[in-house]
Parts: structure tokens; C-alpha cells; sequence
């Protein structure tokens, strides 16, 4: 079973992960264009897939920020719609999870 410190290791490690994965995509995408032509065309293209990866990461990173906070104000395993309790199973999937399974569900509908 993990201990609320287990989650909180567990998250910090996925906010380091995904920081250096944006700060990755950000040196692609910033990166001096080609002089070629057809080269820019294909430069474009994987900028505008390393955006929507970009945005991924923000909301991911979004999420593991605001499950800290809720550690430190103690409302981790609390849904943030219905205010029940989150299944310990559900965290261990998802450790950023703000819903219980029920809310989480309804959202998803």
C-alpha cells in the first residue's frame, strides 16, 4: 500500500520527467530553421506535431502540479467534485487523478 510520501516521490518524479521533456520540445522547436525549402515544409510539420505533443505536456505537468498542492493542503485522495474518497488503485494508475472513478466517469460522458 503507498503512504501519501510514496505518491508525493512518485509525482515529483514525473514533474522532473515531464519538465525535461518540455524543455526538450521547446529547444526543437526553437531551433534555427533550415535554408532549404522543402526542408522548412518538413521543419514545419514536426513543429506543429512537437506543439500538440508540447500542449500534452503542459496539461500532463498541470495535473502533477495540482496533485502536490492538494497533498500539501490534504486533500489528495479526496474527489474534487463529490469530495469522497479516491481509491488507493485509482492513485496508483493515476497518481494525478482529481476524480473518484464515479466523477471521473460522468466527465468523460
Amino acid at each position: 500500500m503507498n503512504t501519501m510520501s510514496d505518491f508525493e516521490v512518485r509525482l515529483k518524479a514525473l514533474q522532473s520527467e515531464l519538465t525535461d521533456k518540455l524543455d526538450s520540445i521547446k529547444d526543437s522547436v526553437t531551433k534555427k530553421a533550415n535554408t532549404d525549402w522543402s526542408d522548412q515544409a518538413q521543419e514545419r510539420e514536426n513543429d506543429e506535431v512537437l506543439d500538440a505533443l508540447g500542449n500534452e505536456v503542459r496539461r500532463e505537468l498541470n495535473l502533477v502540479n495540482s496533485a502536490l498542492h492538494r497533498i500539501k493542503t490534504g486533500e489528495y485522495q479526496h474527489c474534487e467534485d463529490c469530495g469522497q474518497s479516491i481509491n488507493p488503485s485509482r492513485l496508483n494508475v493515476m497518481p494525478y487523478t482529481q476524480h473518484c472513478i464515479e466523477c471521473a466517469t460522468k466527465h468523460d460522458k
